[in-house]
């Protein structure tokens, strides 16, 4: 029974630093850095991770440069599917 609540209790310590890690995936960070960042300071580093995307989603030239990797990488995409 110990061992039981031992896995879930680090399964539940786990769990924000997973969350932190995958965003900052996700969105071109560092996952293993922002999984660290997880789990030494879980709530603050999440906070500060939703606002640095915030940040990047809200500047509008950042938004039209994402737009444009997009477009470029689905022309590259149907470019190799027309050559195959």
């Amino acid at each position: 029974m110990f061992v039981d609540l031992l896995a879930a209790g680090l399964f539940a310590v786990s769990l924000l630093p997973f969350i932190t890690g995958y965003c900052a995936y996700s969105y071109g960070r560092s996952f293993w850095l922002w999984f660290a960042l997880g789990f030494f300071l879980p709530i603050l580093s999440y906070f500060v991770l939703f606002a640095l995307i915030l940040r990047q989603q809200l500047d509008h030239g950042q938004r039209l440069l994402n737009e444009a990797k997009a477009v470029l990488a689905a022309a590259e995409e149907a470019e190799r599917a027309v050559k195959e």
